[in-house]
């Protein structure tokens, strides 16, 4: 074997030692959340929770992964998500299995299985969990990250899309984020969009050489995703572009005028924005963000709107629904500091001797199960020690015990 040759095999075979004898990390583009960021996490999913409650929702719990074809055809071939996205794989009886990029699709399908188009009444329900989507990470922007989404099946009223906004907008504001605002736009319906895409085409076709290279992919496939480019060259074509409410019914305006006339009487505050579109392409009639201050160019921390074609995309009967979902880990770095704090009752237990010490345990039980949070020094430590360890803690109380 040339010296080279074997010089190239000896450093591999050395990195790969090295790898396997050093620290396993967690994969690029996850986290892990530990205490005391947790707090925060629970105190942003118990106020979700509570307004889903007081707005008559419920739970559903949705499986990790689904069956490829159900996003392909639910989010729709040509988007981003789809294209270059999704986890993807074939299992080992070589059906394609993806992980969810999203729970909308996932939700939908789940509501047809289980026959709830069924009952005859509006369904209303909310998830909480992790999607996964590979692209680069960034603040705010995970591989694997988490959603509050919230839908609702079998109701078209204008006033079932000021509700959801509401929703969101109350979540939002009961965390104490700042600078909040509602950007909605219409984007009629199914009999609107051929008229508005032709437009786009009809716009774009000149302009291409301006256009990235997703950007002449989607101007083929969906001229509709090129809105929401962010591509600079991208940006400068995107501002003559036509607006999608010029394009759309009577019956569309409307509807679209109902919605801001509810959201003006609630005092939400809002404005009309012709260019957003939503990432996926299932959306109709109403679509929405609301941004929040402190997260930059990219300061979306909710999104949704209307999407009546998906259940009977994904073959079901033709059903209304609307919905959203909020981002959870851009959420938790706005939430304003101080409320994460531990709970004011909170308790430690601070055991001075042996006798004390092997009381400690049973006096800390009962205080628990009385309600209290209560912790204690397991090591026996001198009380200057026990007390400084109370100090960081953050207990509101220190209960010193013995002779």
């Amino acid at each position: 074997m040339p010296a080279n040759e074997a010089g190239n095999v000896r450093s591999h075979e050395n990195r790969e030692a090295k790898t396997l004898k050093g620290k396993i990390r967690a994969v690029r583009g996850v986290q892990d959340v530990l205490p005391p960021q947790t707090d925060v996490w629970q105190r942003v999913e118990a106020v979700a929770r509570n307004a889903f409650r007081r707005y008559g929702f419920g739970e559903i719990k949705i499986p990790v992964f689904e069956q490829t074809r159900l996003f392909a055809r639910g989010i729709g071939e040509s988007t981003d998500i789809v294209h270059k996205e999704m986890y993807t794989f074939e299992d080992r009886g070589g059906d394609s299995i993806t992980l969810r990029p999203e729970a909308t699709a996932s939700i939908v399908r789940a509501y047809l299985e289980h026959h709830l188009d069924r009952t005859g009444d509006v369904t209303k329900l909310y998830c909480i969990g992790p999607m996964f989507r590979y692209e680069r990470p960034q603040a705010g922007r995970l591989r694997q990250f988490h959603q509050i989404n919230c839908e609702i099946f079998g109701a078209f009223r204008p006033a079932v899309d000021a509700e959801v906004i509401a929703l969101a907008w109350e979540i939002l504001s009961e965390l104490g984020l700042q600078g909040l605002t509602v950007n909605i736009n219409t984007l009629g319906d199914a009999a609107d969009r051929p008229g508005y895409l032709e437009a786009l085409r009809a716009y774009f076709v000149g302009r291409l050489g301006g256009l990235c290279e997703d950007c002449n992919r989607r101007f083929r496939e969906n001229p509709l995703r090129i809105l929401d480019c962010r591509n600079s060259s991208c940006q400068k074509a995107i501002a003559g572009a036509p607006a999608y409410s010029d394009h759309v019914s009577e019956k569309s305006k409307r509807n679209f005028e109902e919605v801001q006339r509810l959201l003006k009487e609630e005092e939400i505050p809002h404005q009309v924005n012709p260019r957003l579109v939503r990432g996926l392409d299932y959306y109709t009639h109403t679509a929405f963000e609301i941004t929040a201050e402190g997260l930059g160019a990219k300061n979306a921390v909710a999104g949704g709107g209307r999407y009546d074609g998906l259940v009977e995309t994904l073959g079901g009967p033709p059903t209304p629904a609307t919905g959203f979902a909020i981002g959870v880990e851009r959420l938790v770095s706005l939430v304003p500091k101080g409320q994460d704090e531990r709970d004011p009752a909170k308790v430690f237990l601070v055991a001075l001797g042996e006798r004390a010490a092997s009381n400690a345990f049973g006096w800390a039980q009962k205080w628990r199960k009385a309600g209290l949070t209560v912790v204690w020094d397991y090591e026996g430590r001198s009380l200057k020690a026990q007390m400084k360890k109370a100090d960081r803690s953050g207990a509101a109380f220190a209960v010193l015990i013995g002779d």
